[in-house]
């Protein structure tokens, strides 16, 4: 985080916080007391829940019963996710919205196929380069708020990409249980009402320099956050969904309702037209699988996502037997933490939209993990980390606030979802009568002319939102998510590790203490020059010993622990036994979500 905060901290809206010391000023309520005992299992964990008939796994328990409830009545795992992906828009805008973009891994039993869809949007296309930089008035990076970083919100159209290939119910159907919470209201969860009053004063503090009104009026008209419990409504976005449900995608992306968008859009200084909402299409793509060890196999999507980096990271640590030490060790995390930096270096350098540029070839092969294993000094952290030679500013891992989903029915069909905003609940811009707010995503953009994630004209940026999905045997076998920008490929890798190398359950590999390893070179820095922060920080949770800690900083590491768990992620998992169709899940105790089946 230290070389985003060192370009653009005077302009970042999200909700989270920073540094250590910002997490030490909210104590915690059980500093006088510690945990229960388990008559199974470790002691930090609660037991992962167990049904036969379907399973869903999301960040609000209101969102997983409206997923479980569309199993009962005839619906099958993506009706499924779309309608709880609908309601985390409502209930968990903190997270997530049609404002947004979304990815998704989906298992068909019907074929035994994986199916990934990359639903991100693109920047204007009719503005250039130089075009934004004019209008960025010397700024060295793109903001977070605004209409510059928007790109086309790309999340209903993936929904509607998703249900035309395998939907069972209609989309209204799908969306009604979202419209009547919407219309009737729901109380706010713990968490969410945590970040909404931080997302109020992060906009308030700037909110001279872009439209922040039609948000107020939506979330905090009152001139506070709603509380923990309080009943909230908001009709407009019912209205939205309503239209959408009824009239299908082009309701969104080539109607009356588009023209709204687009003329206040315009003018907030964005160059968008209706032809690049109504000429936005998700793209159906091929996820990759790395093998592991012990039959695993580790799948996720290409770029523009950064899912590929937790392959990475996986054919590295594939080198090494990281089982001969214990899971809290220095030494598993040093190996882990220098994968990751490992894997980082090649996303800056490498990472971006196949449309512009060809990701090498070399990247998920043993051969080139074996080479980067290489460059590990098992005794002390390595000042900096260069890309692969391999011919062919904002930071990329600031905690960027997303949810994840998965759901599985009865059939073993399985979807894995991750739908974000980006920073903060977006970039503070809300279409008057729509009750949603767009996506900061383009901040993602490099400015460098020569980088291959420079922003270009109808291009998607650099993502950072990631779902994955784990093999074993050839067979499929769970899907897994983790929220929260750069945390995502080095926290699927870590829930990974957790099961593989520790034996823990899904439960037990989600609540365990993590690390969060940030800096290093960005995709958003130019190509040549120094990183601005080569070692970065990591970051790890009170799970992790001080003698741990305290090793780590004597091989070189900058080591700080931070305590409420925000900047971590939020974990989602099922899996299912191949012989049985028997359901394990687990959650996020980072989180106010649930998992539940039947």
């Amino acid at each position: 985080m230290r070389a985003f905060m060192a370009g653009v901290a005077a302009l970042a809206l999200t909700a989270t916080p920073a540094s250590a010391q910002e997490a030490a000023e909210q104590p915690s309520v059980e500093a006088q007391i510690g945990g229960g005992g388990r008559p199974v299992g470790a002691n930090w964990a609660r037991s992962p829940v167990i049904a036969q008939h379907g399973m869903a796994a999301t960040a609000h328990p209101l969102a997983t019963q409206i997923a479980l409830d569309v199993l009962k009545d005839g619906g099958n795992a993506v009706d499924a996710a779309i309608a709880a992906n609908a309601a985390l828009g409502l209930m968990e805008p903190t997270g997530n919205g049609i404002g947004g973009d979304l990815f998704a891994i989906i298992y068909d039993p019907a074929t035994g196929e994986l199916h990934g869809i990359n639903g991100s949007g693109r920047s204007p296309a009719n503005q250039t380069l130089d075009q934004l930089l004019e209008k960025l008035d010397g700024a060295e990076a793109l903001p977070p708020y605004g209409a510059l970083p928007i790109t086309v919100p790309g999340t209903v159209d993936a929904w509607f990409a998703m249900h035309e290939r395998f939907g069972k119910r209609s989309m209204a159907d799908n969306l009604a249980p979202t419209v009547r919470y919407a219309r009737e209201g729901h109380p706010i969860a713990p968490v969410i009402g945590m970040y909404l009053a931080r997302a109020l004063r992060a906009y308030s503090a700037r909110e001279d320099e872009f439209d922040f009104s039609n948000a107020r009026k939506v979330w905090f008209a009152d001139g506070a956050a709603p509380e923990v419990g309080e009943i909230f409504t908001n009709p407009d976005l019912a209205d939205t969904l309503e239209t959408i449900g009824r009239d299908g995608r082009d309701a969104f992306y080539d109607s009356a309702m588009t023209d709204g968008m687009v003329d206040y859009l315009q003018a907030q200084g964005s160059a968008f037209t209706r032809a690049d909402f109504a000429d936005h299409n998700s793209e159906w793509v091929e996820p990759a699988c790395v093998g592991y060890k012990d039959g695993y196999e580790l799948c996720e999507l290409p770029p523009n996502s950064q899912g590929f980096a937790a392959l990475q990271m996986v054919n590295i640590l594939k080198n090494v037997d990281l089982s001969q030490w214990q899971r809290g060790s220095a030494e598993a995390l040093h190996y882990m933490v220098e994968a990751k930096r490992l894997a980082y270096a090649d996303v800056a350098r490498f990472y971006a939209d196949p449309a512009f540029a060809a990701l090498p070839e070399e990247l998920l092969t043993d051969a080139y993990g074996a080479d980067r294993f290489e460059l590990i000094d098992p005794a002390k952290a390595t000042p900096e980390f260069a890309p692969g030679q391999i011919e062919i500013a904002p930071e990329l891992e600031g905690e960027g606030d997303t949810t994840y989903l998965t759901v599985v029915d009865g059939d073993g069909m399985m979807v894995s979802l991750i739908q974000s905003n980006y920073r903060g609940m977006g970039g503070g811009l809300v279409a008057p009568g729509t009750g949603f707010m767009f996506q900061d995503r383009g901040e993602l953009f490099s400015l460098d002319p020569a980088h291959p994630n420079a922003y270009e004209p109808a291009k998607r940026p650099f993502h950072t939102i990631i779902p994955a999905f784990v093999k074993k045997d050839g067979k499929p076998f769970m899907t897994l998510g983790l929220m929260g920008g750069g945390m995502q490929p080095q926290g699927h890798v870590q829930v990974l590790v957790n099961i593989v190398d520790y034996g823990m359950n899904l439960q037990e590999a989600g609540d365990a203490a993590r690390f969060n390893h940030d800096g290093g070179r960005q995709p958003t820095e130019a190509l040549e020059g120094p990183a601005a922060d080569p070692l970065g920080t990591l970051y790890v949770e009170p799970g992790i010993s001080e003698e741990t800690i305290e090793q780590l900083r004597t091989m070189g590491h900058k080591v700080e622990v931070v305590d409420n768990g925000i900047m971590f992620g939020g974990y989602q998992a099922i899996a299912r036994d191949p012989d049985t169709g028997v359901l394990t899940g687990a959650t996020e105790m980072r989180k106010d979500g649930q998992a539940a089946g039947y």
